[in-house]
């Protein structure tokens, strides 16, 4: 039995993909929400549900970001010369006017924690210097400081005119719930699980006691709440993921460094998990493919291959959403709606059972419960993709970019294009120590459906869509660009071997 799900006018997207995936929640953002889950799960993380899925009382911290994000003259007051103690009161005033509405803070235990202005300021400078889209035209209320421990996390929320706050969906919108249930059905979720509650939620940590001193006790949601819906109760993409997660946090660097490489990586996964379900959804049993040109001073042939790469990826989710429509003639209960003294009503009840949809007073077309089965199935396809292309649609695009995965640089199309920082973050996940630089480039290709060079495009050289020579160069580009970087160390023309600067355990 599909499960009713709230606050939508039907269901499609969200028996492909989950409630929800969503375009401006990107992946650092998506993180963050699975660490304010993960926050509320700590004694037992990760771990699969049984009779109830996991749920979760977010904090809210509102006092601290106010601190870091609605408090502009924090600055010019420090720079007065004026005595400390004026400092306090002054700044006390100011602020406290400008957070109105908002609970009226008792700002006494700053003063007791900080003792001298500068020591707050500074605090204050530190803080936002590290956090995430400090300088972006985002509300107060949705920016968010980077997680240093347990007193740094915190749900976007909105705040109305008179203080009052509200969660909301649009940057926190459920993706990072969806990514803790994708972890927790891998097969060593509980492994990740109680790792990342090691590292990343020791409240001793000296980030994590400056966040406190800022924040005070923390605020937390007044109820906890279930997470969103994951339709796939196991797939290879969630071992995936998980594995990669475990691998780059057993390199030899700080968690707070990993975290850059782990939302890289995770962005990457959950691109291939929309990928692969459009895929599957739409009736295509191969694997996703994503032709990279990296990037050199010539143009090379793979660009326009790379380009049409992206193309083709970008159609596979509107073709699964008209195949998940469209697929309800198939159920043995639409043969049987047909055959029925009533079509017209069984076959809406057989959409309704499938789709949320259409609702039993007929909603906003009150003409729906007279039409035949096939014109609600065109209507509800017409809705559906309507539907899918404010949001859903735009997930390929949004994330690809985001990560560093797809660039327009040098072209008037947007194409694969993986820049430094993500191709870093690939050899961690795949490289424990060294590894042959083609044993490297077949691994992307398995993990990721990554296709670089001729051995990999062995099927695009052979239906003659792209010369072997290109892919070789293309192949060389990467070298380069990788043994540039530091990662790459070549014994001879023949031999190369990718290394992993952070391996456990020593140095090269």
């Amino acid at each position: 039995m599909r499960p009713k799900i709230k606050d939508v006018d039907f269901t499609v997207d969200e028996h492909i993909w989950g409630h929800r995936l969503y375009d401006e929640q990107l992946p650092h953002l998506t993180v963050l929400e699975f660490l304010t889950v993960l926050g509320s799960n700590t004694m037992s993380p990760l771990c699969i549900e049984r009779d109830a899925p996991p749920r979760y009382q977010p904090q809210r911290q509102i006092r601290l970001r106010a601190l870091l994000f609605n408090n502009p003259f924090v600055e010019s007051i420090r720079e007065r010369e004026i005595a400390d103690a004026e400092k306090w009161v002054l700044w006390s005033e100011r602020f406290a006017k400008d957070a109105e509405g908002l609970g009226g803070f008792d700002l006494g235990y700053l003063r007791q924690s900080f003792g001298e202005f500068e020591h707050f300021a500074r605090a204050i400078e530190l803080l936002r210097s590290s956090s995430f889209e400090a300088r972006s035209n985002k509300r107060w209320s949705s920016k968010f400081v980077f997680p240093f421990g347990p007193d740094a996390l915190y749900e976007d929320l909105r705040i109305d005119a008179k203080g009052a706050a509200s969660n909301d969906r649009r940057f926190f919108a459920r993706t990072g719930e969806i990514l803790y249930l994708m972890l927790s059905r891998s097969k060593r979720g509980p492994e990740l699980g109680k790792k990342l509650v090691e590292r990343l939620f020791d409240a001793s940590l000296p980030m994590n006691k400056l966040v406190r001193a800022l924040q005070g006790a923390p605020e937390r949601a007044n109820e906890p709440r279930p997470v969103g819906y994951l339709p796939h109760a196991s797939l290879e993409r969630f071992d995936r993921l998980c594995d990669d997660w475990l691998a780059i946090l057993a390199r030899d660097m700080p968690v707070y460094d990993a975290l850059e490489h782990l939302i890289a990586i995770t962005g990457l996964n959950l691109l291939l998990y929309f990928l692969e379900r459009g895929k599957a959804a739409s009736g295509d049993a191969q694997p996703v493919e994503i032709v990279c040109e990296i990037v050199s001073r010539e143009r090379t042939k793979v660009r326009a291959l790379s380009a049409e790469s992206y193309v083709a990826n970008q159609g596979y989710s509107p073709a699964a959403v008209r195949v998940a429509v469209e697929s309800a003639r198939l159920a043995p209960e639409w043969a049987a709606a047909l055959a029925s003294s009533d079509p017209k009503g069984e076959c809406a009840a057989v959409l309704r059972s499938l789709f949320q949809w259409p609702p039993e007073d007929g909603g906003d077309d009150p003409d729906a419960l007279n039409k035949d089965g096939d014109q609600l199935l065109a209507q509800l396809v017409e809705k559906a993709l309507s539907r899918h292309e404010q949001h859903f649609e735009k997930i390929h695009a949004a994330w690809s970019r985001a990560i560093g995965l797809s660039s327009r640089r040098l072209s008037r199309r947007t194409r694969y294009a993986p820049n430094d920082r993500l191709l870093k973050s690939i050899v961690l996940a795949i490289v424990e120590d060294r590894m042959q630089f083609d044993e490297f480039l077949a691994e992307a290709k398995v993990r990721y459906g990554l296709v670089i060079g001729d051995v990999e495009g062995a099927r695009l050289v052979s239906e003659k869509l792209v010369d072997q020579e290109a892919l070789s160069d293309n192949r060389a580009n990467l070298e380069a660009r990788l043994a540039g970087l530091g990662l790459v160390r070549r014994l001879s023309d023949s031999c190369s071997f990718v290394e992993n600067p952070f391996a456990t355990g020593g140095e090269h």
